[in-house]
C-alpha cells in the first residue's frame, strides 16, 4: 500500500529493523522527516494497513541472527530489502543477496539522502550496491564457476555470451554508449540485447537483469 503526503505525492511505506534500540532510534531519526517515506510502527501488522513496501535492516555485520531477519522478510514475497551494515565480508554479502537484499549501504555512508536514494530505487524494483561490493560479489560468483563447475565440465546456461558481456559492463557502471564502444556494437544493438534479455526472462529493467545474471552465476 502507498501513502500520500500533504503534497499528494506517493510515499514509500518503510519498516525499520535494527539490532538494538539505539540503532533503531538513530535510523528512525535519519528518516522520520523525509517526505518521500512513511515509517511504519512495530505495532502494524504485515497483513493490515501497515504492510511495508521496503524493509530497512541495520546491523553491524551479517551473522546468523541478521540472516534470520532477512529470511523472515524474504518469505513475505513482495517486500524489497535494504541492508545497512557496518562491516560486510564476502560470505555475508553473498548470503544477504541470497536472502533477497536488493540494496546495500555502509553505515558510514548512511546519510538521509543516501538512504532515501537506495530505498526509492528498491521500491522501483532496482538494485543498489556500492561498486567495490558488487565487484567482490562478482568475484565470488566467478570463483564458483572456476573452482566448482569448470572442473566438472558444467556451466550455467540461459544467457548467450554477448548477453553476458553486456550485463557485465552494465554491472560495472557503463552506459549504453560505453558498452557499444567496448564491444564494437551499435547502441541500437546494445539496447536490443538488453530488451531481449529482460523480455525473455521477464525481468523489470537493467538492474534486475544484472541481479538475475549474478544470482545465476553468469557474471
Amino acid at each position: 500500500m502507498r501513502y500520500h503526503g500533504e503534497s499528494g505525492a506517493e510515499r514509500i511505506p518503510v519498516r525499520l529493523t535494527a539490532q538494538d534500540p539505539i540503532s533503531q532510534a538513530g535510523l528512525a531519526g535519519q528518516l522520520r522527516n523525509c517526505p518521500e517515506l512513511q515509517l511504519l510502527g512495530d505495532e502494524e501488522d504485515y497483513e493490515g494497513k501497515g504492510r511495508p513496501l521496503v524493509a530497512v535492516v541495520s546491523a553491524d555485520r551479517v551473522g546468523d541472527t541478521e540472516l534470520q531477519t532477512l529470511r523472515r522478510y524474504q518469505r513475505t514475497g513482495d517486500i524489497r530489502i535494504v541492508l545497512v551494515a557496518t562491516e560486510i565480508d564476502d560470505g555475508g554479502l553473498v548470503a544477504a543477496v541470497e536472502c533477497g537484499v536488493v540494496g546495500v549501504v555502509r553505515r558510514a555512508e548512511a546519510s538521509a539522502a543516501r538512504l532515501v536514494q537506495v530505498i526509492s530505487a528498491a521500491a522501483r524494483g532496482e538494485g543498489s550496491v556500492p561498486a567495490d561490493l558488487l565487484g567482490r560479489l562478482l568475484d565470488q560468483v566467478g570463483r564458483l564457476q572456476r573452482q566448482v563447475l569448470d572442473p566438472r565440465g558444467l556451466a550455467f546456461t540461459g544467457l548467450a555470451p554477448r548477453e553476458v558481456d553486456v550485463l557485465r559492463l552494465v554491472a560495472e557502471g557503463s552506459d549504453t554508449a560505453e558498452i557499444a564502444r567496448t564491444l564494437s556494437f551499435s547502441e541500437r544493438t546494445v539496447k536490443n540485447i538488453l530488451h531481449d534479455v529482460t523480455t525473455r526472462l521477464q525481468l523489470r529493467n537493467r538492474s534486475h537483469a544484472v541481479a538475475y545474471a549474478m544470482r545465476q552465476g553468469f557474471i
